[in-house]
């Protein structure tokens, strides 16, 4: 990472008990929709605090809450872009998630933002990640609270652990979609939440990483995977915004660290 194009970086790779770490783990970045693996946790939590069941309605009709959480809606991008009927597409929203928001502040009388922060944040002293806006993109974070959400990921404390088992099963598996950057994939394999890997290519993760590798990237030069089982995950944090230059050099890293972790 000290020779990607970048001004400033941190990141982590978290193997069993070892953390490598590079970069300023203290700074704080914009995660763009590294926000939605936060989010999603929260939501999460609203499903075990009865706030809401996966499969309630919510959304356009036919849709749920699960749909929302899988980009399986139909709904667009943001608000007032074009809709398909539920469970038709993977369509990449942020409006799915806003909507997720919307619900629980309505059932839990706060912001979604005091929700995540009395949530999430306090819990695991995440000091330096909050929310500021959309539960799709507007979260800011460090490399060092992301660890610390990852180290969670793996080890659920806050959620049941066969809460997350579903977050990381794929959801709606016939479904082909759009992975922003990298095209149309068939089919396009994600969790509640979570992107899974599965076999897209090209992809941001690199191609010998498990199938079900889970996690997210950012438009902000961020991203975070978990590879379940094997006690490896691993945040990167960037302020340069995603574009040509990650596209290789992402899914090349990935692929050299899991191979330096495999060897």
């Amino acid at each position: 990472m000290k020779h990607w194009p970048v001004d400033n970086y941190a990141a982590a790779v978290i193997d069993g008990e070892d953390i490598h770490r590079v970069g300023d783990l203290g700074k704080v970045f914009e995660l763009m929709s590294v926000t939605k693996p936060l989010s999603t946790y929260g939501f999460l939590m609203a499903v075990e605090e009865g706030i809401f069941e996966l499969d309630t309605p919510l959304g356009p009709e036919g849709s749920t809450v699960r749909h929302l959480l899988a980009h399986a809606s139909g709904v667009g991008f943001n608000r007032g872009d074009r809709e398909r009927a539920p469970g038709e597409r993977r369509i990449y929203s942020n409006q799915g998630f806003e909507i997720l928001a919307d619900a629980v502040e309505d059932a839990a009388g706060m912001t979604f933002a005091e929700y995540l922060q009395l949530g999430i944040m306090e819990p695991l002293n995440m000091k330096w990640t909050r929310l500021r806006g959309s539960a799709g993109w507007e979260a800011e974070g460090t490399a060092h609270d992301l660890i610390t959400f990852l180290l969670e990921l793996m080890n659920p404390t806050l959620i049941h652990e066969s809460t997350m088992a579903e977050a990381t099963s794929v959801q709606f598996p016939e479904l082909n979609g759009i992975v922003p950057g990298y095209g149309m994939m068939k089919p396009c394999p994600w969790g509640l939440g979570f992107e899974i890997k599965g076999d897209k290519e090209p992809h941001w993760l690199g191609a010998t990483m498990p199938p079900d590798t889970f996690g997210h990237f950012g438009q902000s030069g961020t991203y975070v995977w978990v590879a379940p089982g094997t006690g490896r995950a691993m945040v990167a944090l960037t302020d340069r915004p995603f574009g040509d230059w990650a596209k290789p050099l992402w899914s090349e890293t990935n692929a050299a660290i899991w191979a330096e972790l495999e060897g």
